[in-house]
């Protein structure tokens, strides 16, 4: 067997380079890129490994570690999971500033390549810089924190376990039904260690995404339940868009007359358009959507996880008869809440679901009052949306505006706050795949790095980030990296003096305003941030705006711009979209404070809707 004499870090890049995938009928890279920051744990084996291919692998200067892992994040979310960057840091902080990255892309099911430095092997000079010592076991690094976020995990302790390890994290990341971040930890004395590896190793694969088909005997019992549906009702998850099964989820509702109704992750399966499109369901949902699965007596769960912002803590369904019927490639969520399952590919299952239901549809009076609850919902959302010179301006109307303004191509994003609530309801999408809101760990700071890494995905799109005052000040940098390496977004900051959002449910749940508001923080020097002028300094263009028509017109000229544009708007802190449903929270159930035990009662009366025993 030929062999080729590299280092441990070498073979790692050479082999990632080797490694293509099929995407509409072209080879791509599988790996595109390498988001990076260098330290002593990396950049010196991994470091030059890396510039000896920079002509087949990108690598991109990262401004925080985190930021950088989270545009790896927002980089398989536009892509689809069809392609996948690397995120590479030194030892110790530098690692565990990926965390956090980490558990986003382990919770949204997204596959990220996670490569951190090491201590040495040998231990001779330990303690090394930035490690971490275990008294009671000293194989243990901080890298170890990676184990609960991440579907595989490995340390190379001896060059050729590459030869095994490499292809298992490939493998897992694209297993629809594994799918996730892995990680890779590099001792420093490994990266730089050389072993005669097979020159077979580094031949070129080309991979393909499995879409497994589901069982017969799940199918053929969903079929049955189905076919006597009398108010049959679809949620789309994220697994519609990762099957990349849009179009086929359309042509399905249509034929057999079933309401789709869209979870945060599956926004964007239908146009908005779509006569059978019912709006967003849940606790960030619309009363059309929670309307209808109160009503519903199947339910089909595509490729969702059905996360409690989704069933609002289980309360939403009503009818305690209703039967669910779980589409996933991942068991473990087909079978949640006594589903039926389907173990399979949301497109392969819809077609075999088509095929068997033949001309069955369901009656058109259910149908039509799902057209007509979903008519109220849009007539609420334009009228909140309208604009009103006499008040400060209201997430809704400033969703609103990109709302009526919005091309086919656009792609907005946003993270935790009070944008997901406002934009899975304000945005009304007139064209798929055009959404993303990290919701399933939600993640304040995604707004800005989950756009950047959006837009090296999909550079010939307008990518449209909503960010609150509070998560920019947490992670802002990458506002920088748009702008250095040409990038060019749309940023719209809505500052509404700190974390809007939460105070709102402190002071639902019987609290008092405290510590969220910059204002309610005990601060003794109270100064406001010119969000305009800081992202000015990085090299953005960014305006202040005062008003819903001011922004209207600040955003056509951000069309027009070549580079990111920021505009900053102030907007209030108490009005907020509502529709929505019951979510649980721990409530206190002692306190001083009669609003606190009065809203513990209706946390416990609203319990009551909760459909338990499973």
């Amino acid at each position: 067997m030929k062999t080729i004499r590299l280092t441990t870090a070498q073979a790692l890049i050479k082999f990632l380079v080797a490694q293509r995938i099929m995407i509409d009928g072209k080879e791509e890279k599988l790996f595109p890129g390498v988001l990076a920051i260098f330290g002593h744990g990396n950049v010196t084996s991994l470091g030059v490994a890396l510039d000896e291919e920079r002509k087949n692998i990108r690598t991109w200067r990262g401004q925080n570690e985190q930021g950088m892992a989270l545009a790896a994040v927002g980089f398989a979310k536009a892509k689809r999971r069809q392609q996948i960057m690397v995120a590479s840091s030194s030892i110790g902080p530098g690692a565990l500033n990926m965390v956090t990255a980490a558990g986003v892309a382990y919770v949204d099911r997204l596959p990220v390549l996670f490569l951190a430095g090491d201590t040495f092997v040998h231990r001779i000079p330990d303690p090394v810089l930035q490690q971490g010592e275990n008294f009671n076991d000293p194989s243990i690094t901080v890298n170890d924190a990676f184990k609960p976020v991440v579907r595989y995990w490995d340390r190379i302790i001896t060059p050729a376990q590459l030869l095994h390890s490499l292809p298992h994290a490939i493998s897992t990341m694209l297993d629809p039904a594994t799918c996730g971040p892995a990680f890779i930890g590099l001792p420093q004395d490994v990266q730089a260690e050389s072993f005669d590896y097979p020159e077979v190793f580094f031949e070129k694969v080309i991979h393909t995404i499995a879409r497994p088909r589901a069982d017969k005997t799940e199918l053929t019992n969903a079929i049955e339940v189905l076919k006597n549906a009398k108010r049959p009702l679809i949620i789309a998850g994220g697994g519609v868009h990762y099957s990349r099964a849009e179009k086929e989820l359309a042509a399905f509702a249509t034929a057999h007359n079933i309401p789709v109704v869209e979870t945060v992750a599956g926004k964007a399966s239908l146009l908005a358009s779509h006569a059978l499109n019912a709006g967003p369901i849940g606790v960030t949902g619309c009363t059309s959507a929670n309307a209808l699965a109160a009503q519903s007596d199947v339910v089909v769960a595509l490729g969702t996880r059905l996360q409690d912002f989704t069933t609002g803590s289980w309360t939403i369904f009503t009818n305690e008869k209703t039967v669910f019927i779980g589409v996933n490639t991942a068991r473990f969520d087909a079978v949640k809440h006594r589903s039926l399952p389907v173990v399979g590919d949301v497109r392969e299952t819809i077609a075999e679901f088509d095929a068997h239901l033949g001309k069955w549809r369901s009656d058109d009076v259910w149908s039509k009052l799902a057209q007509k609850e979903t008519a109220g919902y849009h007539t609420y959302i334009d009228g909140i949306a309208n604009k009103n010179a006499a008040s400060l301006a209201t997430y809704a109307q400033v969703v609103g505006v990109v709302d009526r303004a919005a091309q086919p191509n656009d792609y907005v994003l946003t993270a935790a706050g009070g944008f997901p609530g406002e934009l899975n309801n304000g945005w009304r999408a007139k064209s798929l795949d055009s959404f993303d809101c990290e919701y399933g760990f939600s993640c304040m700071g995604y707004e800005l790095s989950g756009a950047w890494g959006a837009k090296m995905a999909m550079p010939d799109r307008e990518v449209i980030s909503f960010v609150g005052d509070g998560s920019y000040m947490m992670m802002n940098s990458d506002i920088y990296s748009s702008v250095l390496y040409g990038h060019k977004l749309i940023v719209i900051v809505c500052d509404n003096g700190g974390y809007a959002v939460i105070n709102r449910l402190q002071v639902n749940q019987g609290g008092v305003p405290f510590n969220n508001q910059i204002a309610d923080s005990g601060v003794t020097n109270l100064v406001y941030v010119d969000f305009a002028k800081h992202a000015e300094s990085m090299g953005a263009i960014a305006e202040n705006v005062e008003s819903i028509d001011d922004l209207e017109a600040a955003f056509m000229r951000a069309r027009k711009s070549d580079r990111t544009h920021v505009i900053v708007i102030k907007t209030s802190p108490n009005d907020w979209t509502e529709g929505g449903s019951f979510w649980e929270v721990g409530v206190p159930t002692t306190s001083h404070r009669q609003e606190v035990l009065k809203a513990g009662e209706t946390m416990r009366e609203g319990k009551k809707q909760q459909r338990i025993g499973w």
